[in-house]
């Protein structure tokens, strides 16, 4: 295959993608579910053998590459006309904190662990559990969360409020994840497991075990949430 041909290729699949992507819509860059993630994988595929592979013939990869743009054309169109498909195609929003409850079995349907769920909420500009009333996953992996109604945002200039620190620790502490003491957190604070189990004593809680995931609120309390709470059926 000599440069001529390349360059061929080359210019054929730019022109080509160009002008599907812009057919297929801004849907495929804006929201990468599942399906988009494939559509948008096959088409660079099939895009970089028109353009390397000797053995492919130039109109035989346009054929695949138009071929492939019209398949994600008519799934889109059956995923804006059908409720049911647009489930199988792209999946449901899951819940994942429900009125300041961690569902674990949704966690464990979505594969993510707490850390990966604090690091999601971070991003939000959330930096503890017990300030969500509800967290959704959607279905392009981003997560959407409503704070509690105590917690929606406010600054204390818009209340002519002068900032002062009252609060003992800087941030938010996570001391049990899945049933584990996270030692390391506590001995930072200052704290101790004796401490830890006095405080689980007066919430009526008798083992660690029992525990999903506690922190340390900047305040001083305690926030705890328990194994297998569960999210009703709608």
């Amino acid at each position: 295959m000599d440069f001529t041909e390349i360059t061929i290729r080359i210019v054929s699949s730019f022109f080509v993608l160009l002008l599907l992507t812009r057919i297929m819509g801004r849907k495929e860059l804006r929201q990468l579910t599942f399906f988009n993630f494939v559509s948008g994988i096959a088409v660079g595929s099939i895009a970089a053998s028109l353009v390397v592979n000797q053995y492919l013939d130039i109109w035989a990869g346009i054929y695949a590459l138009c071929g492939w743009a019209i398949l994600t054309i008519i799934m889109g169109v059956i995923d804006i006309k059908s409720k049911k498909a647009r489930e199988v195609i792209q999946g449901q929003p899951m819940i994942l904190i429900k009125q300041g409850k961690i569902m674990e079995d949704e966690m464990r349907k979505a594969r993510l662990d707490i850390n990966a769920l604090n690091a999601m909420l971070r991003k939000k500009n959330v930096f503890s559990v017990a300030d969500v009333d509800y967290a959704i996953f959607e279905s392009d992996g981003t997560l959407s969360v409503m704070k509690k109604d105590n917690k929606q945002t406010i600054t204390k200039s818009d209340m002519n409020i002068q900032m002062v620190k009252t609060e003992p620790f800087p941030i938010s502490t996570e001391v049990i994840s899945d049933g584990k003491i996270n030692k390391k957190n506590l001995s930072k604070l200052n704290l101790n497991e004796n401490w830890l189990d006095t405080q689980l004593k007066q919430a009526e809680i008798n083992s660690i075990s029992d525990i999903f995931f506690a922190e340390i609120q900047k305040d001083g309390t305690l926030y705890i949430d328990t194994r297998d709470d569960h999210i009703s059926k709608q």
